[in-house]
């Protein structure tokens, strides 16, 4: 019998396989689980020299899993000025002034995090603003869900949009009455020109565009690879064993195939091909290319990322029936219902999975009828395509998530109120009558619809336990509407197990059984003892990918 070369004892086991739901223990041969059982069971199977792992009573699980996020973005957005807690004039003017000082060079001083309550509830952040905090650089503030920027007089007049610019649909350079921009950003295509002014050209949003980027030093090549390592690293410092990214192009998975190569790559990740609507359906092409050419036990290409709409509080989000503030405005679509259905009948053809945006109700329905599309034209398959956050959805619609086998993918960190975003402006945009159905997981999970929970960083942290908590802790908007808070056991499934089986691995992770593939996070506290209210504190104590221990506290 095979020996183990390392053994976690003293633990409570959350195995997430339901044939054998707790354990005390567990022997790990090379990459892969041997067994899971007692103490004294474990222990017998140890090889003399084997590591011994004491977990001191405390919660050890399969890895979690992020199901959405855009790496790059969330480890650059690491070395940015962060405006997360920056309220205000005085704070801004403080914040820029400080961060232009430290950065003498940089040809935009680029921020994250800026809240649409910058300047006061209610108050639309203008380019004279930004001015009077700092007018003589150029400034560009990103909106904490990453869909809406803010820039001063100077970075528009650099980046040639002072008077303006052509975008495409449901993106938008805001006018303002003198027939100037007055600042505000709405969407990528409306605020790429300025992100070009930075000294790197732009490449903190490496993949957003879905394009390959221009010719590159190899210093350039370096610098990204190191971004890469970095939030690779941090990922594994919090649990993590798989990632889902959420944007992508071939030099992403190339940069990430040179990380493995060197040993690096202490997380599975897999990166879709990115359908941007200005691309012709044509290009499919590349993501069947992509998928031949990046399939490894910790790398793949097996999907396709689009989006159907923006957010709630730009008013870019496609919605059924108007906005509460604004009864006559729907936004539009970012694809056709012809052409979305045209793609997803060629990518579900194709056999990959696909993965959609779509936040208004209006949105969730476009999807819902493009996957509806493809089951009837290619037949009925098990495709678990992919609705990213449904923060909004008709009643009508709940029955045919599950009916397609769509899975939903779900941020618990952005409800408003449930753990870091504001409830203003979204709230009163979504209005009374559709907070009920607002990110809907109970109504989901009572469909039996397959859920995978993820933070969607930079959006948002990227600490699975304070997901966990919001998941945990969720309160109702109004009196009389659904909670729609999770159990513990299902949050912690739905950052695991279900995470796995949104990507089709469960046949080799997601659970701790004899035989499938080493992935663990041992926590620091016993997760299942701790106040609710606590479990936000919880962190990974040790981490191993494939039986490698890629993180230790």
């Amino acid at each position: 019998m095979a020996q183990a070369d390392k053994i976690i004892l003293n633990a409570k086991v959350l195995t997430m396989d339901p044939a054998n739901a707790t354990a005390q223990a567990l022997a790990i041969a090379g990459d892969t689980i041997l067994a899971v059982g007692s103490g004294d069971e474990i222990e017998a199977m140890a090889a003399p020299d084997a590591r011994r792992i004491d977990a001191r009573g405390a919660t050890v699980m399969p890895g979690f899993v992020e199901a959405h996020l855009h790496l790059f973005m969330g480890s650059m957005g690491r070395r940015l000025l962060q405006l997360g807690d920056v309220e205000g004039l005085p704070a801004l003017r403080k914040a820029l002034q400080g961060y232009a000082k430290d950065n003498p060079d940089e040809g935009l001083l680029f921020c994250k995090g800026a809240s649409y309550n910058l300047f006061g509830d209610g108050i639309m952040t203008t380019r004279q603003m930004i001015d009077e905090a700092l007018a003589d650089r150029p400034v560009l503030l990103m909106s904490d869900d990453h869909h809406t920027c803010w820039a001063n007089t100077i970075a528009l007049e650099k980046a040639g949009i002072l008077h303006g610019k052509d975008t495409a649909v449901g993106t938008e350079v805001v006018m303002a009455d003198d027939g100037t921009a007055a600042g505000e950003l709405r969407e990528y295509d409306a605020y790429e020109s300025v992100m070009k002014l930075r000294t790197s050209g732009g490449r903190e949003s490496l993949g957003m565009d879905g394009l390959e980027p221009g010719p590159l030093t190899d210093a350039q090549r370096e610098e990204d690879i190191e971004v890469l390592t970095e939030g690779l690293n941090y990922c594994a410092s919090f649990g993590f064993t798989s990632l889902h990214n959420m944007d992508g192009n071939r030099y992403q998975l190339e940069l990430l195939a040179e990380i493995e190569r060197r040993g690096d790559l202490v997380c599975r990740i897999e990166v879709p091909f990115h359908l941007t609507p200005s691309k012709p359906l044509e290009t499919l092409e590349e993501a069947s290319a992509m998928q031949a050419d990046f399939q490894t036990s910790h790398l793949k290409c097996n999907r396709v990322k689009m989006f159907m709409d923006g957010v709630i509080d730009s008013g870019t989000a496609y919605v059924i029936d108007g906005y509460a503030d604004q009864p006559d405005w729907c936004s539009d679509p970012l694809h056709s219902q012809e052409r979305f259905n045209a793609a997803a009948i060629d990518i579900d053809r194709r056999g990959l999975q696909i993965s959609v945006h779509a936040i208004g109700d209006a949105a969730v329905r476009s999807v819902l009828d493009g996957y509806a599309a493809a089951e009837a034209a290619n037949g009925k398959r098990d495709s678990r395509h992919r609705i990213e956050h449904i923060e909004m959805i008709d009643p009508s619609d709940l029955d045919r998530v599950r009916d397609l086998g769509v899975v939903a993918s779900m941020q618990p960190s952005h409800p408003p109120g449930a753990m870091d975003f504001p409830l203003q402006p979204w709230v009163s945009k979504v209005g009374p009558k559709r907070l009920a159905h607002a990110f809907p997981v109970q109504y989901l999970r009572d469909r039996g619809v397959k859920i995978a929970f993820a933070s969607d960083w930079p959006v948002a942290d990227v600490d699975p336990m304070r997901g966990v908590q919001a998941a945990v802790t969720r309160k109702a908007w109004q009196a009389g509407d659904p909670s729609h808070a999770s159990t513990l056991m299902e949050a912690l499934h739905d950052y695991t197990a279900g995470g796995i089986y949104a990507g089709h691995d469960e046949d080799r992770l997601g659970r701790l059984a004899p035989g499938l593939q080493a992935d663990i996070v041992v926590m620091d506290h016993d997760l299942e003892a701790m106040p609710v209210e606590e479990l936000g504190t919880a962190r990974a104590a040790l981490t191993l990918c494939a039986g490698r221990v890629t993180w230790e506290a």
